[in-house]
């Protein structure tokens, strides 16, 4: 009888944990922007960049492409969400899985947003997978435990070992996403600067042991030469600059132009939120995938990023891995349960998270998801932007061509059929069906020679022509869009209670959140000086053993302050916040 009242009890306190999954987010709880940059630090700057950054050295990338290309291409992924995604989001407040009904119709709505949901299970899967391969190592290294991690070609579990890993860190993931958008900000904002340090400390330290370097000219010797030099295995394209460009552009397709982080977005203030995405672009995808090239090429061939990051940064750098992994698959499982919950209405949010991550969980279980990760990055993304294309052209596009917005949704249509054409449509000109049937059948993209990077650009402009196309020729499309009745500004109707200090926090002098963000800007700057000993000691072998041996110890230490420091001012202040 007490445990049905303890489980009653934990579902209602769940319950309370309100995410505007179905209604607009009020105007009282929209978010500042420290929020936005904390999330997209922590969501970018994740365990799947030790992966991608290998295998641009492993796919043949050459130095100067992947400057400039990461350059040019993170910048248009920011663009993306600052002038697609966000004024969409902030001029709804709904998340696309809720927003797109409208447009599309029930039925439709359902059939995309489970896929979209499956697809970002399967993204967050490799994150776990990539946090697992940590885990392997760390107890191989502390409680000399052996298991096997997946090999570069594996696609089935390899181990029960590897099977009983992944279940405990998915089990992890997915405790903290239900948590929600606040609390992943704020793990987020913890977690972040530390892992930014590690990505440039883990390179710092394995440069000189991939030759010796006395100036800038040299190291770049290294860089070009030893790094990323521009060869392909055999039977693989090398990429190049508009490789590289076009993939840092569409890594997060379904997130900006496919416009999912309409879920984020809609508490923003201002669309202009949006360009805190280049927080996690160039901080996360610039930087930390040309740290984990270096690292990976250290290590040499195979793809185990728990190996890469111990090589490169011992214990500190196995536990970055794992909590990267984590800041990435908690807003990637809390994004597949939103659009899970168009096709389960009565189920609240955090039960349908656990839904969503146990899926991801069992997902995570084929090392295929993380090894081909470049593939199936594309692939995703390709599959969701048609959706992404017909609201955005009926949001902004249809009342300028004299198209009525929603006329889905006022018809009471139950499937919209000219998106659903559209959609498939595109889909049969640009997915890669060739990859699934071993080239016995092909796509027409495919037959005219397009790569995989490049199909989703046309294939946006397809879904935008053929949709409005369609409309235009679709019965009770045309006529001027119907001014939707004026909604009071939320959260403004009767004033908020004023917060309650508690007895003495007027006036009250406490030292600890200062004293705790002066240890953990210490402990950040020792981080970065430890790496930075390493490179300038030279290459000399059994120098640099002793200076790599004593920094990793070094690090650690740097570590366990830091997130002391870090958790402490945190912690403090959302004390002092919720006090003012």
């Amino acid at each position: 009888m007490s445990s049905a009242r303890s489980m009653e009890s934990l579902a209602s306190r769940l319950d309370k944990l309100n995410e505007f999954e179905r209604t607009p987010v009020t105007e009282n709880n929209l978010h500042s922007g420290r929020y936005f940059a904390a999330m997209f630090c922590g969501e970018h700057i994740a365990a799947t960049e030790f992966v991608i950054g290998a295998l641009f050295v492993q796919w043949g990338a050459s130095a100067k492409d992947l400057l400039w290309g990461l350059g040019l291409g993170n910048l248009l992924a920011v663009l993306s969400w600052a002038f697609i995604c966000a004024p969409i989001a902030v001029r709804t407040r709904l998340t696309l899985y809720w927003y797109v009904r409208r447009i599309v119709g029930p039925g439709l709505t359902v059939i995309y947003n489970i896929f979209n949901a499956v697809l970002y299970c399967c993204l967050a899967a490799a994150m776990i997978g990539v946090s697992a391969s940590a885990v392997i190592l760390a107890l191989s290294k502390s409680l000399h435990i052996s298991i096997r991690h997946p090999r570069l070609d594996d696609v089935w579990p390899n181990s029960v070992g590897w099977v009983m890993v992944v279940l405990v860190v998915g089990a992890a993931v997915v405790v903290l996403a239900i948590a929600g958008f606040k609390r992943l900000s704020q793990f987020s904002a913890v977690c972040s600067p530390w892992m930014v340090l590690i990505f440039i400390a883990g390179a710092l330290a394995v440069l000189p042991k991939l030759g010796d370097f006395h100036n800038l000219s040299q190291l770049w010797t290294v860089f070009d030469t030893q790094v990323f030099k521009g060869v392909a295995p055999p039977g693989r394209e090398r990429l190049g600059f508009w490789h590289i460009t076009f993939f840092a552009w569409f890594c997060n397709l379904a997130m900006h132009v496919g416009l999912s982080d309409m879920a984020v977005f809609r508490y923003a203030k201002s669309w202009t939120y949006g360009f805190y995405s280049a927080c996690g672009m160039y901080l996360g995808h610039y930087l930390s995938w040309i740290c984990a090239g270096i690292m990976g090429a250290a290590v040499g061939k195979g793809l185990n990023p728990g190996e890469m990051a111990d090589t490169a940064a011992g214990t500190a750098g196995l536990i970055a891995v794992l909590l990267a992994g984590w800041t990435t698959a908690n807003p990637t499982i809390y994004r597949a349960g939103l659009a899970l919950q168009i096709a389960t209405p009565n189920w609240p949010r955090w039960a349908i998270t656990i839904a969503a991550g146990g899926i991801t969980t069992i997902v995570a279980l084929f090392p295929v998801i993380f090894m081909r990760l470049l593939d199936f990055v594309a692939i995703y993304g390709l599959s969701l932007m048609p959706i992404g294309a017909i609201v955005f052209v009926e949001h902004w596009l249809f009342p300028a061509l004299g198209l009525r917005r929603y006329w889905a949704e006022k018809k009471r249509v139950f499937i919209n059929l000219p998106a659903l054409i559209s959609w498939v449509v595109v889909l049969a000109v640009c997915f890669p069906i060739e990859e699934f049937t071993k080239g016995h059948l092909q796509s027409p993209m495919a037959l005219l020679g397009v790569h995989l990077f490049f199909r989703w650009l046309p294939g946006w402009f397809l879904s935008i022509v053929l949709y409005i196309a369609l409309c235009f020729m679709w019965p009770g499309t045309k006529g001027p869009t119907q001014a939707e009745p004026a909604r009071a500004p939320a959260g403004r109707g009767a004033p908020a209670a004023p917060p309650v200090k508690p007895p003495g926090a007027a006036g009250a002098k406490n030292g600890l959140p200062y004293l705790a963000l002066c240890v953990t800007i210490l402990s950040l700057l020792v981080c970065l000086y430890l790496p930075i000993c390493v490179f300038l000691g030279g290459s000399d072998p059994q120098v640099y053993k002793v200076n790599l041996d004593n920094y990793k110890t070094w690090l650690m230490v740097a570590t366990v302050v830091y997130f002391v420091g870090a958790v402490t001012w945190a912690g403090q202040r959302e004390k002092t916040k919720q006090g003012s």
